[in-house]
Parts: structure tokens; C-alpha cells; sequence
């Protein structure tokens, strides 16, 4: 068992179900209530419900797609139906949707319950799941409307990572990439020398919080280190936005934000001095694991459309996070419609 403790919450990483068993013996909640969807009911649930006695669950339908404020109504209606008080704990079992909304629905139900998060995707456990950013989809934004708030524990099992497919699995390795990219060159190496299927996932993603961890507690509201967070999400978010509205089969945010890494690495080429060595070793990583995506698809337009919208930007001033090298990251870059056209050329030719 590994903990990486927090100001207010600690992460726990254990496979037997020990600590979260401890966690609830330490505390006099009213009720346990689960939210989960149609994928974790059926594969995550059962291993939670085996140790942990759960009075209500709550089912929401799974994808990005579904992370909007009438999805919120059916969960506080829920709550209410069921006579939920202000002494009850939301356990949010599930990915990054999950644990965002789950998370901003309990904060806001009665001015807030506790909630726990246990992310059940590589995703959720490497990024939404620590920093207490809570929120929704809204019109053409990404998470436009949300909240601070920490949950009173993060509990990470690997046993829930067997429940995904091999592209969900993929998918979480986008933001270990970027921890490693925006902070710590020396991880970057060793990923580079990683099978992604190792079996010392556990280390990876212990890793790879700390990083996170380092930067959320020094700036835990995002008024300035925090914002490097969002490299290769500037352009990631809209593409991933873009393809929520238009697409069947969408692309999961991992796939978004990898196209996003690489259109973000040439910016840095180009603004901020990255090197052009740096730029295609990016590339070269990057591309065997999220295959080249079609984006002629897209409307430019439409993405820089989306973009103004983006929450970061200051004013009409569309801003970004960039490297300056592999392991450092500046914020704060202004970038132009001509920067972001070419951007999208240098993935499309890549």
C-alpha cells in the first residue's frame, strides 16, 4: 500500500480493499450512495458491494457526451427521492465523468456532502481524481461550469483497470505523458523505455501524481503553475468538443489531448524554444500510441470558434500552455488563429 498524502484528502493506492474498509469504520455517515453507469454497475460495482455495504446507486449513462447539468437533475433528484441528508457520502465509481460530476453534484446538493472518488479508469486515477477540480460540459465548453472542492479520500485499486478495453487503457496515457513532459524529463526518459502493459502500473501512476501533486499544492486554485497543466489541452479540449457534436464514435480525451500535445509541441518549437529535436521526439512517441486521427474533418473554423470559449483565455486573448524544453513548461502564451491553423497543418502532415 502507497499513500500520497494531501493538504485536506490523502490518495490511496491499495489492492485489497483494506483501507476503504478502515476509511468507513472511522467515520458515522448516514447513508453510502455509489454513482456509477451501465459500465462500472456491471464491472466495478460488485467488487466495491463485496466489502463495503452501499444503501443506494445511482446509475447515469457512461461518455462525455452525457456530462451535462440535466444529468446533475437526475442525480440530486435521486438524492432527494431517496432522503439523502447532509450526513451521507457519495462514493463516484467510475472515470473521469464520473468523478467529475458525481464530485460537483454531491458539492453542490445541501451546500455540499462529502464524496469520495474511486476512479476506475487509468485516466480518472492519474488526473481528475487528484486537484479538486469539479465540474460539467456546457454548450461549447468543457467543464464551463464547476467548482473547487476535495473530495475526503482518492482510493486507487489496479484490480478495476482489468474492466478496460485496450483502448480506454491507452487512453489514460495521455496525461501521464503530459506530467512528464510539462515537469520531469527524467520520467519522460523512462517512459520512453516502458511497456505500457507492464505490470508496475501501480508505479506509474504513483509517479505521475506526485507530479501532479507538486503542482496542484502549489497553486491549488490555478491563478498561475497550475495553468501548465493544460498544455496540449488548449487545442485537445476544442477537438474533443468538436468531435462530441459532430462525431457517432467520438474521440476519448486522451486521444483529443494527444493531438493537442503534438499541435502544442510545435507552438513551443515555434514560440517558446523548444528544440526541433524535442519536437520530433514528441512525435515519435506520441503517434504509435494514438494513431493518426483524420482531423480534415474539422472545421478550423469551428475549432478557433470553440477556443474562444475556452475558460483559460484572457479576454479574447487565446491562451496556452507550452514547453520551453521537455520536462519545463511556461503558461500564459498567446497564441493567434494563424498559429493554430499551422498547428493543425503540422499534425495533419506528421
Amino acid at each position: 500500500m502507497k499513500i500520497i498524502e494531501l493538504h485536506n484528502y490523502n490518495i490511496v493506492f491499495d489492492d485489497t480493499f483494506k483501507s476503504l474498509e478502515r476509511f468507513f469504520k472511522s467515520k458515522n455517515y448516514s447513508k453510502k450512495i455509489v454513482l456509477v453507469d451501465e459500465n462500472t454497475k456491471k464491472y466495478c460495482l460488485p467488487l466495491l458491494t463485496n466489502v463495503v455495504r452501499v444503501d443506494t446507486v445511482i446509475e447515469i449513462k457512461s461518455g462525455e457526451e452525457n456530462k451535462t447539468l440535466s444529468t446533475c437533475e437526475l442525480i440530486w433528484k435521486d438524492l432527494i427521492d431517496n432522503t439523502i441528508d447532509r450526513n451521507a457520502v457519495f462514493i463516484n465509481l467510475g472515470g473521469g465523468v464520473i468523478g467529475d460530476m458525481g464530485g460537483f453534484t454531491a458539492s453542490c446538493y445541501k451546500r455540499g456532502i462529502d464524496f469520495i472518488q474511486i476512479p476506475t479508469t487509468i485516466l480518472s486515477q492519474v488526473d481528475s481524481s487528484i486537484g479538486g477540480k469539479l465540474g460539467i460540459d456546457f454548450k461549447y465548453g468543457k467543464n464551463l461550469i464547476g467548482l473547487f472542492q476535495n473530495p475526503k479520500l482518492v482510493y486507487i485499486n489496479k484490480n478495476f483497470l482489468e474492466t478496460l478495453s485496450k483502448r480506454q487503457y491507452i487512453n489514460g496515457f495521455a496525461e501521464i505523458f503530459k506530467h512528464a513532459l510539462i515537469r520531469d524529463a527524467g520520467q519522460w526518459q523512462l517512459l520512453k523505455q516502458t511497456d505500457i502493459y507492464t505490470e508496475n502500473i501501480d508505479e506509474i501512476l504513483y509517479q505521475s501524481l506526485l507530479i501532479k501533486k507538486q503542482i496542484v499544492e502549489e497553486d491549488p486554485f490555478e491563478k498561475g503553475l497550475r495553468k501548465i497543466l493544460n498544455f496540449g489541452h488548449t487545442i485537445g479540449h476544442a477537438i474533443e468538443a468538436y468531435s462530441l457534436e459532430n462525431e457517432k464514435n467520438p474521440l476519448l480525451h486522451g486521444e483529443a489531448i494527444a493531438i493537442g500535445m503534438i499541435c502544442e509541441a510545435y507552438l513551443s518549437y515555434k514560440k517558446t524554444g523548444l528544440s526541433e529535436h524535442e519536437l520530433k521526439e514528441i512525435q515519435h512517441i506520441l503517434l504509435p500510441h494514438f494513431p493518426k486521427y483524420d482531423i480534415t474533418k474539422f472545421s478550423t473554423e469551428s475549432i478557433i470558434q470553440i477556443m474562444l470559449m475556452d475558460k483559460k483565455n484572457n479576454g479574447n486573448n487565446i491562451q496556452a500552455a507550452l514547453l520551453d524544453k521537455i520536462g519545463n513548461s511556461v503558461f500564459n502564451i498567446n497564441i493567434i488563429e494563424k498559429d493554430i491553423e499551422e498547428s493543425l497543418n503540422f499534425y495533419k502532415f506528421s
